[in-house]
């Protein structure tokens, strides 16, 4: 699992879109699953729809 692989170098969390309205609004979240990866506050890169693990890897490795 990517939360425990990459555990020391960085934070994977979720939101409930039906509770977090404000922040889906914020990241403009229009589409479940949507992955938004930040990096220092901003975001880098953003997937709507189902991202394969190897793609997920490869923005953590070159975000670093």
């Amino acid at each position: 699992m990517l939360t425990e692989e990459y555990k020391d170098k960085v934070k994977i969390g979720k939101i409930n879109v039906d509770e977090q309205g404000e922040l889906a609004l914020k990241y403009g979240i229009s589409s479940i699953p949507t992955l938004i990866l930040f990096k220092n506050g901003e975001i880098v890169e953003k997937n709507i729809g189902f991202t394969p693990k190897e793609t997920l890897e490869s923005w953590i490795e070159k975000n670093k």
